[in-house]
Order: structure tokens, then sequence, then C-alpha cells
């Protein structure tokens, strides 16, 4: 039990949160969408929002601005969060213009929103848990695009019931996060996912 809970906090990385997004936004879209836009698309996500912040950890840890993956102390936050939310940037000006698809761009509007969020909490010494900003942020997106699309979602709401509630008890137990740092992360990914909702349903 001990070794799934832990495995629980990589299998749903918040790294992993937007390019989940957009797989099922891409998935359950009616629109026609060629393929090689949705390859094109997924694999630019994929290192942006992936593979160059593994990269960008590697570099920081070397250079001793970060000592773990878990990024432990409010501290050693900074810096990566300030660099996502660049990367977040770069991805609505060039990946996801609204032009091409409105969703998404709201959508990584919303994780840039979330990014900025806490940012300005880890500023303030408050460790926000970043697993439940994604987590949670995804979840809205999802109930929003079957509100857009008209279409019936019951199962994937059940399963990402059981996603969050997992990651929840994840954080817990590795004492990454206390109850009131988990709330405020579910909050801070929820609300701009749902406050710009209405801009492109």
């Amino acid at each position: 039990m001990d070794k799934l809970l832990k495995s629980i906090s990589f299998i749903f990385h918040p790294l992993l949160m937007p390019l989940a997004g957009v797989v099922f936004y891409f998935a359950k879209a009616p629109r026609f969408i060629p393929l090689d836009l949705i390859k094109a698309k997924l694999i630019s996500l994929f290192i942006l929002t992936v593979l160059l912040p593994i990269l960008m950890f590697f570099l920081l840890k070397t250079l001793g601005k970060v000592t773990t993956i878990y990024l432990e102390t409010t501290k050693q936050r900074i810096i990566p969060l300030f660099l996502n939310c660049i990367i977040i940037l770069l991805i609505i000006q060039k990946i996801v213009p609204p032009s091409q698809a409105v969703e998404l761009y709201f959508f990584f509007v919303g994780i840039l929103i979330s990014n900025m969020a806490c940012l300005i909490l880890v500023l303030f010494k408050f460790k926000a848990s970043i697993h439940m900003i994604g987590v949670n942020g995804l979840l809205m997106f999802i109930i929003a695009l079957s509100i857009h699309f008209s279409i019936n979602i019951n199962g994937t709401l059940c399963i990402m019931a059981i996603i969050i509630g997992a990651v929840a008890t994840s954080r817990l137990h590795v004492n990454a996060h206390n109850t009131k740092e988990l709330l405020i992360g579910a909050f801070i990914g929820l609300i701009p996912q749902l406050i710009l909702v209405p801009y492109w349903l």
C-alpha cells in the first residue's frame, strides 16, 4: 500500500494534467480536426509541458536551486513556478491560439492563472498542493467540455473523483502537504477554469 500511494504522485503528476486535458479535448471534440494537426499539437505540448520542465529541473538541481522533484520548500518552488508560467505563456501564444481552439486557449489561460496564484502564495511562504491544482483544474475543464459538447461523461467523472481522492490521500501519506494546503490547491485549480467558462462555453 505504501508503494502504491507513493506511485500515485508520479502517475498523476501535475506536469501530465495539461496534456491529459488536451487529449480529452481531441478525443471528444465533435468537429473535424486533421490528424496531422492533432499529432503536431500533442508532440509540441509534450515537449513543452513535460520534457522541458524535466530538463529544467535537472538543471536547477545541478545549480543547487532545488534538491528533490518534490520541491519540498516554498523557496525551491519559486523558480520552477516562474519558468512554468513562461512556458504556459508560450503555449498560449504559439501552440493553442484562440483562432484554432478557443477551448484549449482558455484551458491554458486558466492553467496560467493557477500557476501565478500558486507562485504568489509561495512568495508568502504558503505551499499549496500543485498536484491538487492539476487534477482539479482538469476536472473543471472536463465538466465544461461535457456541457459545451453535450456529451455524457458520468464514467469519466467517477474516475476523476477516484483520482482526486487518491492524489489527496497520496500527498497526505507522504507528508508532502496538510489538509489546508490540499484544499487551497483544489480551489486554485478549480476557480480559474470556472471563471473562464463563460468566455468560451
